[in-house]
């Protein structure tokens, strides 16, 4: 490494988003650099459950999963086993008739847009998961859901992108054409991006994104006890908040046999201590719904913190500073995302026709800027 090294694209963050950005510039022939602080995948990847969902709070928030669930499902065939993807569909469980309402109006809805699914009544919900417990009202099954491991997913991405990766470096200052490190060299780049999630405003600041504390809690192996990735869908009608913090029911079997278990939202702390007030809540909303899991072994817990923003999408596009672009504010679905992310930035930079509208990603865009005012 020289005092001033020169790429086309230079890309700050080595988890799954700027993993995915450097992937799609390479592929486009450019000569890309990412400069990593710690290590790949280390930041909110490792603490990512590994969804690879569609999802329906807005009708961008469709758009920008879907596309990139159809992405993941191309690079299917290139993905190594240490990835530990599964197309093990997502089971949206109603515990009563009113969330069975949910069901109903999300299956409408998927299916408006292409999206296969399958309406579960209650037996045929016991049918698929056995341990769930009794009583339960139906669900919505959608089988073209997946997870996979984000911190071997963000390595496999910048291996195959054959680019740069420079770790243990940490960043200071993006510029207009340069990476200006903290001990001193710079990286001379067309094109600079902030993929550093959560703490994205230290280098840009301003920036309408702030970290979202969640934990996760992974449990010994267990062959058979969960076949789907498992999300109730009354999250927001139930009184399960630990004063303004919140968690929900949510569990997916992995390839090594084992459960991870979510999840927990927590703003307004930079904490990154367990807090054991919310792991119990965590795991007692679990075991209202799987009373199995309650003599299952944990071997770990760990936190992270996601980049949220105010309208719940990301940040994908061009920052005030000519040249320096954004690609942050993914909070819970930036494995989904990822993809998306890379191939919508790398539109802009190229001016590339792209397969969905980016506007309403644009870190200038109306909705961010009044809700951040």
């Amino acid at each position: 490494m020289t005092a001033k090294s020169t790429f086309d694209i230079a890309i700050a963050g080595a988890g799954i988003v700027g993993a995915a950005c450097a992937a799609e510039f390479a592929s486009a022939g450019m000569k890309v650099v990412v400069i990593e602080r710690d290590m790949v995948g280390s930041g909110a990847t490792a603490a990512g459950m590994g969804h690879i969902v569609v999802m329906d709070d807005s009708e961008a928030q469709f758009a920008l999963t879907r596309y990139s669930q159809q992405l993941w499902h191309e690079l299917i065939p290139q993905l190594p086993a240490e990835v530990e993807y599964q197309k093990t569909g997502t089971i949206w469980v109603a515990a009563d008739e009113e969330e069975m309402g949910e069901v109903y109006r999300k299956r409408e809805y998927y299916a408006a847009r292409g999206v296969a699914t399958e309406v579960l009544d209650a037996k045929s919900l016991a049918a698929a998961e056995p341990n769930l417990r009794a009583g339960l009202a139906g669900g919505l099954l959608v089988p073209g859901d997946a997870v996979l491991y984000p911190p071997t997913a963000a390595a496999f991405l910048l291996r195959n992108a054959g680019c740069d990766l420079w770790v243990g470096k940490a960043v200071a200052r993006l510029e207009r054409g340069r990476v200006i490190l903290q001990d001193g060299s710079e990286i001379l780049a067309g094109t600079v991006v902030n993929a550093t999630g959560s703490v994205a405003p230290e280098l840009t600041p301003g920036l309408a994104v702030a970290p979202r504390k969640g934990h996760l809690v992974i449990t010994d192996r267990y062959p058979g006890f969960l076949h789907h990735q498992l999300v109730e869908l009354g999250y927001l009608k139930s009184a399960h908040s630990v004063g303004s913090d919140s968690v929900a029911f949510n569990v997916q079997p992995r390839r090594t046999d084992q459960l991870l278990i979510g999840s927990s939202r927590q703003d307004g702390t930079q904490d990154a201590d367990v807090d054991r007030q919310i792991v119990r809540a965590m795991l007692s909303r679990a075991v209202e719904y799987m009373p199995g899991l309650g003599k299952l072994k944990a071997i770990r817990t760990w936190t992270g913190f996601r980049a949220a923003t105010p309208d719940k999408l990301p940040l994908i596009g061009s920052s005030e500073i000519p040249g320096v672009y954004l690609a942050t504010g993914h909070e819970g679905l930036g494995i989904t995302t990822s993809l998306a992310t890379g191939k919508l930035l790398a539109d802009q930079v190229l001016r590339r026709e792209s397969a969905i509208p980016f506007t309403p990603y644009l870190p200038s865009r109306a909705t961010l800027v009044q809700s951040h005012a």
